[in-house]
């Protein structure tokens, strides 16, 4: 009995370190987007019409170049850091999961908190989305995704349950 009662406890430890892990990523995050859209000047909202769209599933719309967002060195380092907060994150997961599903449960866990939390933070620091339906750049890897804020919050709340539940069960 006890060993369950610890194993339960350093879930319970493991979540809130994730969570907490992903809260402060989404801050990090938040604040680099405020300092780009700052120093750039780039636009409240995206208007599809202004890309080239490769696929457009309404809720999100995959567009052709990263360039009519950011100059050509800025979109690279951009990638390259989407590239190495996944890296983060993957790390993160494998510290902390004891099984292949606890780790991917840990992942989603920690890149939901870390999306969700990332627009509460931009909201706070700079009002900025306006709406749940502004339009945003979400990611640029493989390129870039755009489409209305409630697209992300509502697909990574669902990520949030499905890590907790493959967590908890790993």
């Amino acid at each position: 009995m006890e060993s369950r009662w610890v194993s339960r406890r350093h879930t319970s430890l493991a979540l809130t370190g994730l969570i907490a892990f992903g809260t402060g990523f989404g801050f990090v995050e938040a604040a680099v987007a405020y300092y780009l859209r700052t120093v750039l000047g780039t636009p409240d909202t995206y208007s599809i019409g202004h890309y080239r769209v490769l696929l457009n599933l309404g809720f999100i719309t995959f567009v052709s170049h990263l360039e009519s967002f950011l100059p050509t060195s800025l979109g690279r380092v951009e990638v390259a850091r989407e590239a190495a907060t996944i890296l983060m994150l993957a790390g993160v997961a494998i510290a902390v999961g004891r099984s292949a599903t606890q780790r991917v449960g840990a992942f989603l866990v920690g890149f939901a908190t870390w999306d969700l939390t990332y627009y509460l933070f931009l909201r706070l620091i700079s009002g900025w989305p306006r709406s749940l339906f502004t339009r945003d750049v979400f990611f640029l890897i493989p390129v870039p995704w755009i489409g209305p804020v409630i697209t992300p919050l509502v697909i990574f709340a669902a990520v949030l349950y499905v890590g907790v539940v493959l967590f908890r069960r790993g």
